[in-house]
């Protein structure tokens, strides 16, 4: 089966609109083009910028289509909530206009869970009052998108605090089917210690977007034995092209063919934006290994 592949911002090491090592927009959509991607997620809110004229001309003159957008936030801080929501806005009157259609919604790194990635044992979990919040400012979240056409889709993501699956399970008994979608990350995943193909397979019913990563197990041992913290470990190299780490693709296609996936695959490989310079010959090996795999 064929798919729309993509990629994102992070690959550049882009996590943050404001980081002084970050790229420019118009190069990581030069070479976005130039690894052979149709699509590309606009990444962090205000990366990219907030005039769809501008983008859909870069993205003409690329020949790339922007698969998603991030709301990449503390979820569970009922202090942010209105800063949250009038991002939503901003964001997805965006997304509308240059004609995207899912939303991608993440309880960003923290300081407390952050050092507990890949540590379901030990990671302290969120009081019922902050999850209770969590939920409701997602709900919101949803609302907005939905009035702009724009399906949103919950990313459980290492550090956050929906990272494991009885997080993801409590999610989705939360939020309805209605309410919210996921979007599932092979490689975050597994560094929750879940079964990538596994778990594609057993939220199938809610699954609307993938992600796909690769972790070294090497590494991803040595972080987590030594509690550096999600960002410091992407920086050690964690992350690693497509098809040369621990992640099983070969299970991960199986079931991605049974449970009839069509929608768009965005590889990620998240690093310090000062190594961006590798970003390029890692993305192109990414790319020529779902291509020889048949992804498209």
């Amino acid at each position: 089966m064929s798919y729309m592949i993509a990629c994102a911002p992070c690959c550049w090491g882009v996590e943050s609109a404001g980081n002084p090592h970050n790229p420019d927009w118009l190069h990581v959509l030069h070479e976005t083009n130039e690894a052979g991607f149709a699509g590309l997620e606009l990444g962090p809110y205000g990366f990219v910028p907030l005039d769809a004229d501008s983008v859909n001309t870069a993205l003409f003159m690329k020949e790339l289509e922007i698969c998603a957008g991030t709301i990449f936030e503390p979820l569970s801080d009922i202090d942010s909530q209105t800063d949250i929501l009038n991002k939503t806005k901003t964001l997805c009157a965006l997304l509308q206009k240059i004609g995207t259609d899912k939303l991608v919604v993440i309880d960003c790194v923290n300081d407390v869970r952050s050092q507990f990635a890949g540590l379901s044992d030990l990671a302290p979990r969120l009081e019922n009052s902050k999850w209770s919040v969590m939920m409701n400012t997602i709900r919101q979240i949803s609302a907005i998108a939905k009035a702009f056409d724009i399906r949103a889709v919950v990313h459980p993501h290492a550090g956050g605090y929906i990272e494991y699956e009885d997080e993801v399970d409590r999610m989705l008994a939360d939020l309805t089917h209605d309410e919210v979608g996921l979007c599932l990350d092979t490689g975050h995943l597994y560094y929750a210690g879940m079964d990538p193909a596994k778990s594609l397979k057993q939220y199938a019913n809610r699954l609307d977007y993938v992600h796909f990563k690769d972790v070294n197990d090497a590494v991803l041992h040595s972080v987590i034995e030594s509690r550096v913290g999600f960002w410091q470990a992407c920086a050690d190299g964690v992350m690693c092209p497509i098809g040369e780490g621990a992640v099983d693709y070969d299970a991960v296609q199986q079931v991605l063919t049974e449970i009839g996936y069509t929608g768009w695959i965005t590889i990620e490989q998240e690093r310090d934006p000062r190594n961006s310079s590798t970003t390029l010959p890692d993305i192109k090996r990414s790319r020529k290994y779902l291509a020889k795999r048949g992804f498209g």
